[in-house]
């Protein structure tokens, strides 16, 4: 791929968000260490920034949240020179000030998830800085596209596929969570260990079950109300595409480790 060419920014898309281009795009395959990605990734131009487009869930939510092929997915990703990644995504509100409809910009993240591949480096050790998970150039873009969004917050990451109980909603509501979603992690530092700047873009499609007795998220609702969103969702991604791409390269991207042989070309 000629570097005129070469994405430089990437976008994973939740449940729901299945395609972003209408137009003029192209699909490439890529193999990996770590097996196939969730689907071919999709290429095309926004208002001339070269972006590339990741179905997480596969192009017919193929993949549960606790199946997704993280590791493949940002691994292709970067491979095909994404360098910044916008992570739109659905979450459930922890807090009745985060109504359906909401869109959050989260700047932390609780990691309640289990037996998933959390990092590319089984050995040598390798500690990567994680104490902000997200972006903050990518953050200020989207935030700048979407000046109604709620510019913090803390997402908690939980298993899945289940939605929660009432007891667990409210432990993590006490806990000072405001948000809950299950495919976050390890997706976010995945993309930190590859020295890509992340950064998560919400979607509030519930209040989860602990807050209103009697209630309980359900997957219909879920789906309803991002689908519902998504016409704004990509609003949004647009703009935020083009701030980001007049910005620098961040530093929270430039870690201390080397990526060459762990980017070395699948033969």
């Amino acid at each position: 791929m000629s570097a005129d060419t070469q994405p430089r920014i990437g976008i994973i898309g939740g449940s729901g968000f299945y395609s972003f281009f209408d137009s003029g795009s192209r699909q490439v395959k890529v193999r990996t260490p770590y097996g196939d990605p969730s689907a071919a990734i999709t290429i095309g131009d926004v208002d001339g920034v070269t972006v590339a487009f990741l179905p997480r869930h596969g192009t017919s939510h193929e993949y549960a949240p606790h199946t997704v092929p993280y590791r493949a997915n940002a691994w292709a990703l970067r491979s095909l020179g994404v360098r910044q990644v916008f992570a739109p995504c659905a979450v459930g509100g922890l807090t009745t000030d985060l109504e359906p409809g909401t869109m959050v910009i989260p700047d932390q993240l609780v990691d309640r998830t289990a037996g998933r591949a959390q990092t590319y480096f089984d050995g040598p050790a390798v500690h990567v800085a994680f104490s902000d998970p997200y972006c903050p150039t990518l953050r200020r873009a989207a935030a700048i596209a979407a000046p109604d969004a709620v510019v913090d917050g803390t997402m908690v990451v939980v298993e899945g596929p289940r939605f929660s109980t009432r007891a667990e909603s409210q432990m993590y509501a006490s806990q000072g969570f405001t948000l809950i979603n299950m495919t976050g992690q390890p997706e976010a530092v995945l993309a930190r260990e590859l020295q890509m700047c992340y950064a998560a873009v919400a979607l509030v499609t519930d209040t989860d079950a602990g807050l209103v007795a009697g209630e309980g998220v359900t997957a219909s609702e879920v789906f309803a109300v991002f689908e519902q969103g998504l016409s704004r969702m990509r609003e949004v991604l647009t703009t935020a595409i083009g701030e980001a791409a007049r910005q620098p390269q961040c530093l929270c991207a430039q870690g201390e480790h080397d990526i060459t042989d762990l980017m070395s070309p699948v033969s």
